[in-house]
């Protein structure tokens, strides 16, 4: 037997059912007895959803209002009546089994299994397994229109069935409509068997995945804004109603092999993808996530793996993987299984643990562990930040993805900056520099979207692009590198600047307007070097001591800067000169200048976009020339870095460390020259620290 079902919910209808994340509002059904051609009664049930705000399109569609939804019953009561009514009606029949026959795939893969999952109820067996109607008809009938072009009544009408959708209830006429298409499939002229039914998963399976498996790139989506807490159940969850591939959720981590809020995702179909698709912005708890295409390539760079120790530990599957983090290096297995205790058992004790080394063998401190089942697993999250040794260790749920790319991406790689960088100073051609001064010549474009591009500010502008200086256009990254929604434009003139707050303040760009205010120099400066401009004033950068190394973000081509103070110097010193690489590689190192206002780049979080009309330059970097070293060496205010061999660079410091402990962690040794701070501008506050030891200067 068939039970023919239809539903509707409070937001979108038809082809975007369930892309809204509205709630079910409406249930209709009806048992069809296949081989009698029988069928049962027709039940439509009201739903009372928690959100009772009705669309538009669900008002003028459905019929129903808030006041009659009010009176219905919650989703896991009509639930129940559902497998009551059937059950009864099957008897009556003299059946005993059944499965769903639904139009499409939206209710039960993207209305029902998401909100039930939300809402923390289990779904019967029979959401499990239904029947797509549309596929079906088009098997029946291959003839006719591609199943995701089809609707209920294309398929009424390419039978002829003669049917008025105004003379039924909403929600009656689609079932009575269904169940006449379905008699028709089951004539004698094409005589249709219904036998293999579409297939929703219980669970996420995980499992490993090899850098030699083709990926289909229509199959992979990136979800962005993830917790980052979440584990592969969740996002297994988060897609509840899709079929996610073995293996198929890949946890993306930063240079520091933390989760950064992103995950790939493998479906065993582009049917599915396309689904999963149509979650863009839907929550997870308290977040919206946004879902993007991926490609199988980036799938593997994250997800695959050729470690045969790696494979081995994944081997056993359907395991529950946790991670831990923090681990002393002089941990050994048996430290660690006496750490879980006899509460969390691991999966087949010592063969169960993985840690992770550096490629010298070193520790790294993190170390997974695989656990049988969800109890044990639980049991060892309740030791987080308990102490081993003189440490404590943090338990994450992890993923068998993750420890591919742990193990092999990032230790088992060369290490992130294996040595200090030969010194460089970033320069740009004169005379494009970025303006400083109390002049009002510039504007800030504030509350941009934050897909918006150079071409986009530039049409957003008008007639007034004509007036931007050349590479006049900056845009503000935030701490993650991505557009922050602010940019900073240089104008020819303040009067030009003028013109265009006056007339470009709150118009609109890709349906958000844009606050346009004029600015000066030294303002845009303080904020691209990391201060904030507000109603209030100038909030000074996060930091008081200099970042000489600014990170960079590959996803953007950045232009760099140069302080005012670099035109104290021949622009010859500042061109860079025709290399080859063989000549660049057996150039002797060289002493790194900064000029004065070096010690004040706070260029942490900004990209410098180079604008039209002119032709972005090529900007790199070049070791400092001889005549430029000495007259820095010469000037008293200007800082110079010691010679290679008088740095250290510390690793594994505790977040918390300030300067005085690092000066106690090294009380004792060497002594700096007593000139040696002077060779770096530092505030009254800072320099009365490092005057006290009067032993090491950090950086």
């Amino acid at each position: 037997s068939l039970v023919v079902l239809f539903g509707a919910t409070a937001g979108a209808y038809g082809a975007k059912l369930g892309s809204d994340e509205r709630e079910l509002i409406l249930l209709v059904w009806q048992v069809v007895d296949l081989p009698s051609k029988k069928v049962g009664t027709l039940h439509k049930s009201l739903v009372k959803a928690d959100n009772l705000d009705l669309s538009d399109q669900c008002r003028e569609v459905s019929g129903l209002t808030p006041e009659g939804l009010g009176k219905a019953e919650p989703l896991d009561r009509v639930l129940q009546q559902f497998s009551q009514l059937v059950s009864s009606d099957l008897k009556v029949l003299g059946r005993s089994s059944y499965t769903l026959c639904s139009d499409g795939q939206l209710l039960i893969r993207q209305v029902l299994h998401p909100e039930t999952s939300k809402k923390n109820f289990l779904l019967s067996d029979c959401f499990y397994s239904f029947y797509d109607l549309r596929k079906e008809f088009h098997t029946c009938y291959p003839s006719s229109a591609a199943a995701k072009d089809q609707t209920i009544k294309t398929m009424a009408e390419y039978l002829g069935l003669g049917t008025d959708e105004t003379e039924e209830d909403f929600g009656v006429w689609q079932v009575k409509t269904m169940v006449a298409i379905i008699f028709n499939m089951l004539s004698e002229n094409c005589n249709h068997i219904f036998t293999e039914p579409e297939t929703v998963k219980y669970k996420y399976e995980t499992g490993p995945c090899s850098k030699s498996e083709t990926v289909d790139s229509e199959t992979v989506i990136r979800a962005r804004g993830l917790p980052w807490q979440s584990s592969d159940q969740d996002i297994a969850r988060f897609f509840k109603g899709l079929n996610i591939a073995k293996g198929g959720v890949a946890l993306c981590l930063n240079a520091q092999g933390r989760r950064n809020g992103e995950a790939l995702v493998r479906f065993v179909n582009s049917e599915q993808r396309d689904l999963a698709l149509e979650r863009h912005k839907h929550h997870m708890g308290s977040r919206y996530i946004e879902v993007y295409k991926a490609t199988g390539e980036e799938f593997l760079k994250i997800a695959g793996g050729t470690s045969n120790e790696v494979a081995q530990f994944l081997s056993k599957e359907n395991q529950v993987i946790i991670r831990m983090r923090g681990l002393p290096f002089t941990a050994t297995q048996e430290d660690v299984l006496g750490f879980l205790g006899p509460e969390c058992p691991v999966t087949g004790g010592k063969e169960g643990l993985l840690f992770v080394k550096y490629p010298d063998g070193r520790p790294t401190g993190d170390a997974f562990v695989l656990f049988s089942c969800e109890e044990y697993a639980q049991n060892a999250l309740k030791k987080h930040k308990e102490i081993l040794g003189k440490r404590y260790i943090e338990l994450f749920r992890s993923t068998a993805a993750e420890v591919q790319q742990v193990v092999l991406n990032r230790y088992m790689s060369t290490p992130l900056i294996p040595t200090l960088p030969t010194p460089i100073i970033p320069v740009i051609p004169p005379p494009y520099t970025i303006a400083t001064g109390s002049i009002r010549d510039c504007v800030r474009l504030r509350g941009l979207p934050y897909t918006a591009g150079i071409d986009d500010i530039l049409e957003f502008m008008g007639d007034a692009t004509g007036d931007i200086k050349p590479h006049g256009v900056h845009m503000v990254l935030n701490q993650q590198g991505r557009p922050s929604g602010d940019a900073f434009i240089q104008m020819k003139s303040a009067d030009k600047a003028f013109m265009v707050a006056q007339k470009c303040h709150k118009k609109m760009m890709k349906d958000r307007y844009v606050e346009v205010f004029q600015c000066s120099g030294e303002e845009m400066n303080f904020v691209l070097m990391g201060g904030t401009l507000n109603r209030s004033g100038l909030s000074p950068p996060p930091c008081k001591l200099p970042c000489l190394s600014p990170p960079a973000y590959a996803a953007f081509q950045t232009a760099a800067v140069i302080p005012a103070e670099a035109a104290l110097y021949q622009p010859q010193a500042l061109l860079p000169t025709t290399r080859t690489p063989q000549a660049s590689a057996a150039a002797p190192p060289t002493v790194t200048y900064y000029p004065a206002q070096a010690a004040q780049l706070y260029m942490n979080y900004t990209a410098y976009y180079p604008s039209p009309p002119v032709s972005p330059t090529t900007v790199g970097y070049i070791a400092a020339p001889p005549g430029a070293v000495a007259a820095a060496a010469t000037a008293t205010h200007t800082p110079i870095l010691p010679q290679p061999g008088a740095l250290v660079r510390m690793q594994g410091l505790p977040y918390n460390t300030g300067m005085k402990e690092i000066l106690s962690f090294f009380q004792g040794y060497q002594y700096a020259p007593d000139d040696y701070n002077g060779l770096i501008q530092l505030s009254d506050q800072a320099r009365s620290v490092l005057q006290a030891p009067k032993e090491w200067v950090c950086l």
